[in-house]
């Protein structure tokens, strides 16, 4: 037994060693040379010791606390970058600090990096670039630095360092695998327009967790590029707020998105909470949202008049961005367990020729805080205007409605609860829900509060729909009329294990209804 203890005592002791004898060596960027004082260029210094760190196999580079000035640095492959607490990389704004574009972080081509540590990057982009409706849009400078770029990079990992006020894109990574980026603050001017949060650009195995997103352009947005496609990304436990879109996919499209799903997500203060922007003939597939809550701007007359009128807390949309750009599609969609506060209704639209498929909205819960006048919305065109069916930007985005959806094939509506102050739904008479040019559609548990004692605007609108069905809903005392049928291409609508009794009127059809098509039980 002794001889034993013996050997597990020695085992022990060499496991240790070896542990010790294998750790990475540590590059301190003092030792060569940096000074820290955010007076001398320190950018040759750390870029030394990066160097250094690659070309004997890898390591850590640490950067202790300190005010660090320096331009741009290339990161090498089994290169962790540590920045201690208090440590501080101020990026420089001289256009001669930089040879790899306009990005302070680059690399390219390498693999197995790390940037972690409680220290901070801090940016150039403190100025507004938008600012009140009645002022003039600045200039944008001439030169502006984004704080890194990864292009075909695999095995990277960012995590708990905290970035202020990136000047361009914050964290660009473009077809990279295998991203982790976790425990991240990211703090910009709300108002430095393309100031965005984090960028996968076709990138595959993406996880970004745990951050906290202040933008002044969209916080986390998915594109794809020179047909690689964007998938299997996975982001939660995020706080987000952004002038433009908080969590987007596109507009850049011209590869497929698949297999991306956001949870447990809290976004506020966003021109748009949720959007997805196909322009560029992607397919957009298995994309899922679920336990958000999503609040809007709260005061939307701050970002000008081109924002104002196209506030969305969920956006959806398939356009052409050129009258020759290939036709994109969305198919597998679905927004669960979603929490709304906003003056401005869902849209959720595809084209006549590419319509969304298998759409998802469940357990949807809306709370109207005040009025906004339909008759100037506009669908939001994140970032460029369609050439294509020119009606579209206006058709379906004024309809008075606080959920629109439109050229939609097979549609689940389960659970839509839309809470409307008197006083607004007074002066703004909305459906709960409106679809429109819809088929293969189930529609259950739809509630407005109020019901609508005095309006004739139905609680749900069909028009021009065809195989809809519609459950398990309940009309509550005073309301006016709860479904209200138009268009004359409605065919197969059926109603069953309703309680609609109490409605003044449970199913109105305008003339246009042709005959037999709507069957209630």
């Amino acid at each position: 037994m002794a001889h034993r203890r013996k050997a597990i005592v020695l085992f022990c002791f060499v496991s240790l060693l070896s542990a010790t004898c294998c750790q990475a060596k540590l590059y301190n960027v003092l030792d060569h040379g940096a000074a820290g004082d955010k007076k001398t260029n320190d950018g040759p210094a750390i870029q030394a010791a990066i160097d250094a760190c690659s070309a004997h196999g890898g390591g850590r580079v640490y950067v202790p606390a300190g005010d660090y000035l320096c331009g741009a640095l290339r990161l090498r492959s089994r290169v962790a970058l540590y920045l201690e607490a208090g440590a501080t990389l101020w990026v420089s704004p001289e256009q001669e600090h930089y040879k790899d574009g306009n990005r302070f972080l680059y690399a390219e081509d390498a693999q197995d990096m790390t940037i972690e540590g409680r220290g901070t990057i801090h940016g150039t982009g403190q100025a507004d670039l938008m600012r009140k409706a009645t002022d003039k849009t600045k200039e944008r400078p001439a030169f502006r630095v984004g704080i890194l770029r990864f292009v075909r990079c695999d095995n990277v990992s960012i995590k708990d360092i905290t970035v202020r006020y990136s000047d361009s894109w914050t964290l660009d990574l473009e077809f990279c695998r295998n991203v982790l980026i976790t425990g991240v603050s990211i703090l910009n001017n709300y108002y430095r327009v393309n100031a965005d949060g984090i960028d996968p650009v076709s990138c595959r195995n993406v996880h970004i967790s745990n951050c906290h997103i202040v933008a002044g352009d969209d916080c986390i947005v998915c594109k794809t590029r020179e047909g690689a496609p964007c998938e299997d990304i996975v982001v939660t436990n995020c706080t987000l707020e952004s002038v433009a879109t908080a969590v987007k996919i596109g507009t850049e499209s011209p590869a497929d998105f698949r297999n991306i799903d956001f949870t447990n997500c809290v976004i506020r203060n966003s021109t748009v909470g949720i959007g997805i922007y196909i322009k560029d003939g992607a397919v957009a597939e298995r994309i899922s949202f679920t336990d958000c809550t999503v609040e809007t701007i709260r005061e939307p007359e701050l970002v000008g008049s081109s924002l104002q009128n196209s506030v969305y807390p969920i956006f959806v949309d398939i356009e052409q961005r050129h009258k020759d750009s290939r036709v994109g599609g969305i198919r597998d969609l679905t927004f669960a367990n979603i929490n709304i506060v906003s003056d401005n209704g869902i849209l959720v639209q595809g084209m006549a020729g590419s319509k969304i498929e298998n759409l998802i909205l469940r357990n949807i819960n809306m709370r109207v805080d005040r009025g906004f006048d339909y008759s100037a919305r506009k669908k939001h065109v994140g970032g460029s205007v369609s050439q294509t069916e020119d009606r579209r930007p206006t058709v379906y985005a004024q309809k008075p409605s606080y959920v629109t959806l439109a050229n939609v094939k097979g549609a689940t509506v389960d659970g839509l609860r839309v809470f409307i102050p008197d006083a607004v739904f007074g002066r703004y008479e909305r459906s709960a829900l409106s679809l429109h040019e819809a088929e293969q559609a189930v529609v259950s548990d739809v509630v407005r509060v109020p019901a609508g004692p005095v309006s004739e605007m139905p609680v749900i609108v069909m028009e021009n729909c065809r195989a809809a069905f519609l459950t398990k809903c309940f009309a509550p005392p005073g309301t006016g009329v709860f479904l209200g049928v138009d268009g004359e291409n409605t065919a197969d609508i059926s109603l069953t294990g309703n309680d609609l009794n109490r409605a003044k009127t449970s199913v109105r059809l305008s003339a246009t209804v042709p005959a037999k098509q709507v069957s209630s039980e």
